[in-house]
């Protein structure tokens, strides 16, 4: 006989794409006495919780909702529950249950429907706009909603890695993007630093972005993926329009860092406390020139090095006629080594933010990788 999280789990997968939550809430009252259940989504800036049914967003720092969502466990407050909802790293929001039962095993019981409502979401994604559409607090410019979907998350979570990534202004972005991916032995990564105005700068992102994933998925080595897309921009534009990009392959039994350099953003390792830039060997960005041959370099990276990539929209961010700059970036990423990937790559655009006293005027791109050594 299945016990209430079995059927809870249930009411999950046979529900119809836009009633997750409703089917969940009813099987959570008949199974746990809780007559209330909302799901928060983060928004696109990472900056609100906003409810599925409609309704007042969380934005105050030390909520119990984001005292959840930052820190990825259930927490109780005042009778109500707030648990993670997310898969694989990939944060997602958080659900408030109440009111709760006394029983500790319950609890645990919701801390797994949370997850597995989060691998829910993430199934429906592509069949209905319900749960995108509530996680925006305004529009996203056409630009942006197309960057958005290049997107292969905002955080990955892996026994020997930990990555996130985040683009500004979230809902007017226009070119700079990032992709990645994973088999268990190695992780590509791949920055771009996009160029030109709205949608044709997100045109030229989205055409890069799906010729690296192709040589990628040919089994093509680093410097022929980069020259695949740099062949693709070229065919198309002929030299009037090109990108920088940053392409890295990390071995994950060993921790052999491959990278190329494509008029790359900068590359930024931060290791017992201490902020370098990674000297590249700088080589021309891609769809420049025709038949560019590409480069790679290789580094030994060590347990527990933090390595970041960003683009010249965070340097050269400006209030006042006052430039960032590097040395207040190196300053707040010194700053970030207690914090998990996603939390350092919000709290550097929050900086930014609050520097330039409200949106980004021109695309930051921030990624950030933890490499926490190699695992049985």
């Amino acid at each position: 006989m299945s016990g209430p999280e079995d059927r809870a789990r249930r009411s999950l997968t046979e529900a119809p794409t836009d009633q997750l939550v409703d089917r969940l809430a009813a099987e959570l009252e008949r199974s746990y006495g809780i007559s209330r259940t909302e799901l928060y989504q983060v928004d696109y800036r990472l900056a609100a919780l906003l409810p599925l049914g409609g309704g007042e967003a969380i934005v105050t720092p030390g909520h119990p909702a984001w005292r959840c969502f930052d820190h990825q466990e259930p927490i109780v407050s005042e009778g109500t529950g707030w648990f993670p909802v997310g898969m694989r790293g990939e944060r997602r929001g958080v659900l408030q249950l109440s009111p709760l039962p006394g029983d500790p095993a319950a609890l645990a019981e919701l801390d797994a429907v949370a997850t597995a409502l989060g691998h829910e979401l993430a199934a429906v994604a592509a069949t209905t706009d319900i749960y995108l559409t509530a996680r925006r607090s305004r529009r996203l410019t056409l630009a942006a909603e197309m960057q958005w979907e290049l997107l292969p998350g905002r955080s990955r979570i892996r026994p020997s890695f930990s990555l996130a990534g985040q683009l500004e202004p979230a809902y007017a972005v226009r070119g700079d993007g990032f992709d990645w991916s994973d088999d268990g032995q190695r992780l590509w990564l791949s920055v771009i630093n996009g160029s030109g105005e709205g949608v044709a700068a997100s045109m030229l992102t989205s055409l890069a972005t799906h010729a690296l994933r192709n040589a990628r998925r040919a089994r093509l080595g680093l410097a022929d993926q980069a020259a695949l897309a740099d062949q693709a921009i070229y065919a198309l534009h002929r030299g009037e329009q090109h990108l920088s990009a940053l392409l890295l392959e990390l071995d994950l039994a060993g921790g052999t860092l491959t990278v190329v350099d494509a008029g790359s953003p900068r590359l930024v390792l931060l290791r017992d406390g201490e902020v370098t830039e990674q000297v590249l060997d700088k080589q021309f960005p891609l769809g420049m020139f025709e038949d560019t041959d590409y480069r790679e370099q290789r580094f030994e990276l060590r347990r527990g090095d933090r390595l970041f990539v960003v683009s010249d929209g965070v340097i050269d961010a400006t209030a006042q006629q006052i430039r960032y700059g590097e040395t207040a970036l190196d300053r707040f990423l010194r700053r970030t080594g207690p914090m998990e990937p996603l939390d350092a790559v919000r709290s550097l655009l929050g900086d930014l933010r609050a520097f330039v006293a409200g949106d980004l005027v021109d695309d930051a791109v921030v990624v950030c990788l933890d490499w926490l050594g190699p695992q049985p």
